[in-house]
């Protein structure tokens, strides 16, 4: 059974950065694509950006490009997103999901109902 631990989470100024962490427990296989959702009060649940387990292709949501960056480290089994120029509408719960990778694509970030691995959350908060 995987778990998804986030980390990283916090309060920040409009414009600053933050880096969220995702580190993989109980399948250390690298063929999952993973990724982050996030949520904020009232709205629906959306993607932002997601990595291929297969290639490392990365895939990112219209509202983030250019200013999210995700990555990932196969030996510490973790998953990174490096947010810049932070914006009041990016304060949300930022979530960090899994999937087989059965070669998603950018269709990743359309699947939320169906992810099957979820991590608890971590709030991430712009203030003006």
């Amino acid at each position: 059974q995987m778990k998804l631990v986030e980390s990283g989470g916090g309060l920040v100024q409009v414009g600053d950065s933050l880096t969220l962490a995702c580190t993989r427990a109980g399948v250390t296989s690298d063929t999952y694509a993973m990724g982050w959702f996030r949520q904020a009060p009232g709205k629906e649940r959306e993607g932002v950006s997601c990595i291929s387990g297969s290639d490392g292709s990365t895939y990112y949501g219209d509202s983030v490009k250019g200013r999210f960056t995700i990555s990932k480290d196969n030996a510490k089994n973790t998953v990174y997103l490096q947010m810049n120029n932070l914006k009041p509408e990016d304060t949300a719960v930022y979530y960090c999901a899994a999937e087989f990778d059965s070669g998603w694509g950018s269709s990743w970030l359309t699947r939320y109902r169906s992810m099957p691995y979820w991590g608890n959350g971590t709030l991430v908060t712009v203030s003006s």
